[in-house]
């Protein structure tokens, strides 16, 4: 089996990724936004002119953030409900523009969270397809 030379930008750091993509950063540089709209993504960073463009998060991040929100607005519900007698009305009235507020509020850092894992694990067009190196997770991760 042969395995061709690694580039020298081969080892990319996970967490930092997720990290800088959590805060609507580059995944490369942290520099700048990787964000032209609300979930738009940027073909190019300004920063470090990284390629951003081919990322292919799709789904993944509103089932990450339908995954967080249910977990947040059911507790809190039933944690409401056991403490006090509240109306259906009332009910209604507070978990419904609770969860639009914290679906909308997460969506963004978590696409860009998702991007940058795929940008440090070079996934789904961020590599280029000749290069493979087995590469320890402890190097990878931090």
């Amino acid at each position: 089996m042969t395995v061709s030379a690694p580039s020298s930008d081969w080892k990319r750091p996970v967490m930092p990724a997720i990290k800088r993509g959590l805060m609507c950063k580059c995944p490369s540089c942290g520099g700048a936004s990787a964000f032209n709209g609300y979930l738009e993504i940027k073909q190019t960073c300004e920063s470090c002119n990284e390629e951003l463009g081919n990322h292919q998060a799709d789904d993944f991040p509103p089932y990450i953030t339908i995954f967080i929100v249910g977990h947040i607005v059911v507790a809190a519900m039933m944690i409401v409900e056991r403490s006090i007698d509240l109306s259906t009305s009332v009910h209604l009235t507070m978990w419904i523009p609770l969860t639009i507020i914290l679906s909308l509020a997460l969506l963004r850092p978590i696409k860009g969270a998702v991007v940058g894992m795929q940008w440090a694990l070079r996934m789904h067009g961020f590599g280029s397809g000749d290069e493979f190196v087995k590469a320890d997770n402890e190097d990878r991760l931090y």
